[in-house]
């Protein structure tokens, strides 16, 4: 069996209403770039990578001469020829090499007749539990609806999500607003679904010393863990001296490298792998493994995905036995997918892991078609920058935070 063609497709999915993050804002919408990867024998398998856009098709196009010809039953020859790491200081590659593994094991599970899940060792769970995510939220720019600015609306958002879905765990992403403001939003959190769990993350934008007064603040609720409350691993080894609870990261720990120097002189006491982030499901299964042999926890991390990206999160967490926490994912924001059937469903905060063979989705073309011209006419936008804030950016650590008395609806973010 041979690759015969790629093909990249840029959509854009709306959201329910746009969300902010410790570096700017998802404008209302995800933009993703789709693969479908084609072979000789007529199987096509699906991948996807965030972002998209000219820039990532024709990064995608030219792998066709890397790829074309080649078996995709041969997955290492694939990493070294993408994503060689000496050649990867010029152009990393790693998230192209993670959409065109998943492209490639969903034409395996195909081929085999068997869910991916089986071809990385056999699915130890049927389900994979996730937690809630929570973002502070601009209004929907048309209807108004979706703010979360106080803590009264987190907890209206919160306590909705939790009887639509069933969500046990809740995650807030902060790094917004001032951090003793979002303090008292995480306490009013955790003291109105008392019971359940929860876990807080401003994306590193804190000081050492605000992240670890803040962990000190927090240490009578059940907290998962704090993750990234600073940026680097020395930054998380002064924090992780002074809190009790555990440290978990994404940003600073996603590559084989800089879990190796975590392994030598800890900082992170749980991984959160991401399938896009460190270059595929396999790689996942691999950090996993290393974790389980130095007792890390590990979680599945959400950056941004659509069913596809979701379908490779469902088949890590159904294989890696050291799923410590639920997984993370932005999912149940987004208004629509692109997969045939429509969206995943939760069922009491679990989503099943697909049962078909490969990956376990297909493409609606009609839907693919449609989010393609809205790319085309929305075009992308400036993750790390606010639609209320023109011209602003956080420093590390941040000093700069929004008002949360600032009740404005962003009219310049187009749906």
């Amino acid at each position: 069996m041979k690759i015969t063609d790629i093909r990249p497709t840029t959509v854009t999915v709306p959201l329910e209403a746009p969300l902010r993050h410790a570096n700017g804002c998802h404008w209302g919408r995800f933009v993703r770039t789709i693969i479908e990867v084609e072979t000789d024998e007529g199987l096509i398998g699906l991948g996807e990578m965030g972002g998209g856009g000219e820039s990532a098709e024709a990064a995608f196009r030219a792998m066709k001469k890397y790829l074309v010809g080649h078996d995709p039953t041969r997955l290492e020859e694939l990493r070294f020829l993408i994503a060689n790491p000496t050649a990867s200081l010029y152009n990393n590659r790693t998230q192209i090499l993670a959409a065109l593994e998943f492209a490639c094991l969903d034409i395996l599970g195909q081929k085999w007749g068997v869910p991916i899940s089986e071809i990385l060792g056999g699915r130890l769970r049927d389900r994979v539990p996730f937690a809630s995510y929570l973002f502070f939220r601009y209004p929907h720019p048309e209807t108004g609806a979706g703010e979360v600015r106080t803590a009264e609306q987190l907890v209206a958002h919160a306590k909705e999500l939790k009887e639509r879905y069933g969500f046990t765990s809740h995650k807030l992403k902060g790094g917004v607003f001032p951090p003793e403001y979002e303090l008292e939003c995480y306490r009013a959190l955790a003291s109105a679904l008392n019971g359940d769990r929860f876990r807080f993350d401003p994306n590193g934008v804190w000081s050492t010393e605000t992240a670890i007064w803040f962990g000190l603040q927090i240490e009578d609720i059940r907290n998962d863990y704090l993750e990234d409350p600073v940026f680097g691993m020395a930054g998380m080894r002064r924090v992780r001296e002074k809190v009790l609870m555990p440290l978990a990261t994404n940003t600073v720990v996603v590559n084989f490298e800089q879990l190796a120097a975590n392994v030598l002189d800890t900082a992170v006491d749980v991984i959160l792998l991401d399938t896009t982030f460190w270059g595929g499901i396999r790689p996942c299964v691999k950090a996993a493994g290393v974790c389980d042999t130095f007792q890390l926890g590990v979680a599945v991390h959400s950056s941004g995905e659509l069913g596809i990206q979701l379908a490779t999160m469902l088949h890590l967490g159904a294989v890696i036995p050291n799923l410590s926490f639920a997984a993370d994912a932005h999912y149940h924001h987004l208004a629509d997918d692109i997969i045939a059937g429509g969206k995943f469903q939760y069922e009491n905060g679990f989503i099943a892991v697909p049962k078909g063979p490969g990956l376990g989705v297909k493409l609606d073309y009609d839907k693919l078609s449609g989010y393609q011209e809205l790319h085309k006419r929305l075009g992308p936008y400036p993750y790390d920058q606010d639609p209320l804030r023109p011209g602003w950016t956080p420093t590390i650590p941040n000093d700069r935070w929004a008002d949360p008395r600032d009740g404005r609806r962003p009219t310049n973010v187009l749906l």
